[in-house]
This record gives structure tokens, sequence and C-alpha cells, in this order.
């Protein structure tokens, strides 16, 4: 048990790195620079210039991505998304290809490797937990499950690279991500053999934290996503400038809610025997998550801090997700 502890834990931290690659890839525009999936330009290893294309590769590719969005927009339809299918074929910004750029194509295709050294890791993972089947089938039963995860996001991730980085398709990506870390850290727990604390200790308390940062959360890829619909027509410096109001306003005045409630949570617990660690974490996890923000609000959004916004937000979700399934309620329990 403590080997597959370990192997957990390793996979989660794989899941974070490539979290924090993936928001390198966004804020450096590198989401285009391999404009095919699995392979990079038709290629299993990159091409490193221009010269190793053929002559008409923005043709080649664009015909390929539009074929896949055909097949994606039947996928919509089966699930009643016909407005979504019709605005994804009927998007011409979709097909758009860009320039071959080198360096973006080796950040993407660093950001590719990572996802598949993560599906090895969570394929051993529930190799390992096969011999707990019998013992704790509950092991075995969530490593399969993150398994299907992975195998359902890199399919999804197939999609965000066909429609040319489609904002809700990113949304979508990066919160499966969320649930792929949640179905780890269940399996952390689970595998740890601690005991629950009460839930007196602030249960409900802490799943309003939690709940208020994933709204803001959400309210941050509308964020993202109106700095997406300007980000190749205007310089960096004019961006929060041209966004200002709207998502950027609430996402700023939700975040002292989030860190309010915060507050609250952390002075309830800050005296409980034990759990001084905890408090801390969090609150230093909150404060990362909002000044990271608030720089990329005042400094024309540096692209050093974008990805540390994302990854301080989503290790903040897994550290309280963790200390939730500590709590001493059945629904976490399954048993």
């Amino acid at each position: 048990m403590q080997s597959f502890r370990r192997l957990t834990i390793s996979t989660l931290i794989a899941v974070y790195v490539l979290i924090l690659v993936g928001g390198i890839v966004r804020s450096t525009g590198s989401g285009m620079g391999c404009p095919d999936w699995p392979k990079c330009f038709g290629q299993w290893i990159p091409p490193s210039s221009v010269s190793e294309l053929p002559e008409n590769y923005k043709a080649v590719y664009s015909a390929y991505r539009a074929k896949k969005n055909e097949r994606f927009a039947d996928y919509l339809k089966l699930i009643g998304m016909n407005e979504t299918a019709h605005a994804l074929l009927n998007n011409p910004a979709v097909l758009h290809e860009s320039d071959f750029n080198p360096l973006k194509t080796k950040i993407e295709y660093i950001n590719r490797l990572v996802g598949v050294t993560i599906g090895f890791f969570i394929i051993a993972v529930f190799v390992v937990s096969l011999k707990f089947r019998k013992s704790n089938p509950k092991l075995t039963i969530i490593a399969f499950c993150s398994l299907v995860l992975v195998i359902f996001q890199g399919w999804i991730g197939s999609f965000v690279v066909s429609s040319n980085l489609t904002p809700w398709t990113i949304t979508v990506h990066m919160f499966l991500a969320l649930l792929l870390v949640a179905l780890l850290i269940f399996l952390l727990h689970w595998s740890s053999g601690s005991d629950h604390l009460p839930s007196s200790l602030g249960f409900w308390w802490l799943l309003a934290s939690m709940a208020l940062l994933l709204v803001q959360t959400l309210l941050g890829t509308q964020v993202r996503e109106a700095l997406d619909h300007i980000a190749d027509d205007i310089p960096r410096e004019l961006w929060i400038n041209e966004i200002e109001g709207g998502a950027l306003s609430i996402h700023r005045s939700f975040s002292w809610i989030v860190l309010l409630v915060h507050v609250g949570l952390i002075i309830r617990l800050h005296k409980t025997h034990g759990l001084k660690a905890f408090p801390l974490t969090l609150i230093l996890l909150i404060l990362g998550t909002i000044l990271t923000g608030v720089g990329m609000a005042y400094f024309a959004v540096p692209p050093f801090l974008q990805p540390l916004h994302l990854l301080l937000a989503t290790v903040t979700f897994g550290v309280q997700f963790l200390f939730l399934l500590k709590l001493n309620k059945r629904i976490f329990s399954l048993s």
C-alpha cells in the first residue's frame, strides 16, 4: 500500500506539472504549435524548421482540422448542442492556420510529452490497484475511473487543437484536469489509512470555500476567453484596459468574497489541535492566487504569472479537497 501511495503522489505531482506546462502553453500562445494530434506536423519528432514542411502545409492542416471538426460537430449534435456545433462549423477563424514557429512547436510538444507521461503513470496506478481489488475494491474502481478520464481527456484535447483553441473547449479541458486531481486525491486519502476528523471542524465552511473557488475559477476562464479574443490584435500592455468591466470586474470583485470566506474558515480551524499546517497552507495559497491575479492586472499580464496563477488555484483546490475527505462524512467514506 505504501508503494501504491507513493506512485499516486508521483502521479498527482505530474498532473500539477502538466497544469503548469499547459498554462505556459497558453501564456506563450503556443497552443497551435502543433496543428494536428497526436503527432506534430505529422511527425512523432516535431520539425525544427519550416523547410521540413511542404509548401502548402497551412492548407493541408486546415483541411485536416476541418474534417475532424465535422466529426466533433456530430458528437455535439448527439448531445443536443446544435448551436455550438453550427458555430464550430461556420466560424472561419477556427480553420486559420498560423505561421510555423519552432519555439511554439517545441513548447506544445513538451506539453504533449508530459501528457503522455501522465498517461503511463495512470496506467501504472491502475495496474498496481488491481492488487487490492478484493481487499479494497474502491481503490481499483477509482483508479479505473482515472484511466478512463485520462483517455477521455486526451480525446477532448484532440478537439481543442482541431477547433483552433476554441475557448469553451479549453475550459472543459481544464475542469477535466481538476476532476483528475480529485480522483487522485481520493486514492491518496483511501490508501493512507488515516482517521477521519470530526465534522464539527468546519465541513460546511470548507464546502462553501471550495464552491466559491470553483466559481471564481470559472469566472477566470471568462476573463481568459475575453483575452483570447483580443490577444492577436492589440499589444499586451493594452489587454486589461480593453476588457475592463464585464467578466474582469466580476472576477476581481468576487475574489474578495473568496478571501473573506477563507479567512472565516481559517479562524474556525487555527486553534484546532493538529491542524495548524492546513490553515497556514491554505491562506498562503489563497493570497498567492490573489496576488498573482493582481500582478497580471497591474503589470500588463506578464506571461510568467498566468501559469503560476492557474497552478496556485488548482493546488488550492487539491488541498481543500484532501481536507474535505478527512472530515467525518459518510458520503466520502463509500463504506
